[in-house]
């Protein structure tokens, strides 16, 4: 028996609409670099996972250039927590031991990076895993955290302060999508790693590569100018407003939007934070007029 679908001249006239519809976008972001920071739900949920991979895959297939970098929190607390590791946060900062540090890389590079490539390359032989680690893509410098005036040890967290785009460009240009697990090498202490944050990261790298967009997955619609009053999401800004928010936001929200002002301030077109609890969210943020979440631009 065939499919209503297939032989339904309306579904698949609506079809062709939203696919039209993408055209103005696939011509902007065709041969441009595009980074994705994946986290939150979209990285825990098997279906969001498959969503995500999918949407990443589309890009690569229509002419986009997608960079992937990823963090993995909850992954990295259940394993230390399996491990009978305790988990401090100071600030929104993981404190990370030396004994953690170990964990963190385990889970970022042994775990979470083969499986996002693994999934990827289910439609086709395209994503490459990498550290930050790797061929000195990024350095890092430790940093603390100030609590009420007083400045607090995180241990081995740090901030990306320097990027060689270079091990990346070579990926797309041989026609790959690397995905970057967020650690980093301690510049100051050779053969020490760094934990650090990816939403920073991500947009360190795009300013690096002179991306054309950043896209941050999260687990809210957007910003809210009054949290948690769900009709005050801000859909579009600059980065003069949203410097004027950023010390009144909630502190989970203030480590993505920083990265996006850091984007755009650092030459990237666009920067952009969404739901990644939605599926295929990133396809509808790239190639829709009103995109999904909330949008930062210079000005």
């Amino acid at each position: 028996m065939t499919d209503l679908q297939e032989t339904d001249p309306d579904a698949a006239s609506a079809r062709a609409v939203t696919l039209i519809e993408s055209l103005p976008w696939l011509k902007r972001f065709r041969d441009q670099i595009v980074v994705v920071k994946y986290g939150g739900n979209a990285m825990v949920s098997e279906e969001l996972q498959d969503a995500f991979a999918a949407d990443i895959a589309y890009l690569r297939y229509v002419g986009v250039k997608p960079v992937v970098v990823h963090g993995g929190g909850p992954q990295i607390s259940s394993m230390l927590d399996r491990l009978a590791i305790p988990s401090e946060f100071k600030g929104g900062y993981r404190v990370t031991s030396t004994e953690a540090i170990s964990v963190v890389r385990m889970v970022l590079t042994g775990q979470i990076n083969p499986q996002l490539v693994s999934k990827i390359n289910a439609h086709g032989p395209v994503a490459t895993g990498l550290s930050g680690e790797d061929a000195g893509l990024f350095g890092g410098r430790r940093r603390g955290v100030v609590i009420e005036g007083v400045e607090h040890d995180l241990g081995r967290v740090g901030d990306v302060v320097q990027v060689d785009p270079q091990p990346v460009l070579d990926q797309i240009e041989a026609g790959r999508i690397p995905v970057v697990s967020s650690i980093a090498p301690d510049l100051d202490h050779p053969g020490h790693s760094l934990n650090v944050n990816a939403d920073a990261a991500a947009s360190a790298l795009a300013v690096a590569l002179g991306a054309a967009k950043l896209v941050v997955l999260t687990d809210v619609a957007g910003l809210y100018a009054d949290w948690p009053n769900r009709d005050s999401l801000v859909s579009h800004l600059t980065s003069t407003e949203l410097k004027a928010m950023l010390p009144t936001l909630e502190s989970g929200m203030i480590p993505k939007m920083a990265a996006c002002l850091e984007a755009v301030e650092g030459g990237v077109e666009t920067a952009a934070i969404i739901d990644g609890r939605v599926p295929h969210s990133v396809l509808v943020e790239i190639f829709t007029s009103k995109g999904i979440g909330t949008e930062v631009v210079l000005g």
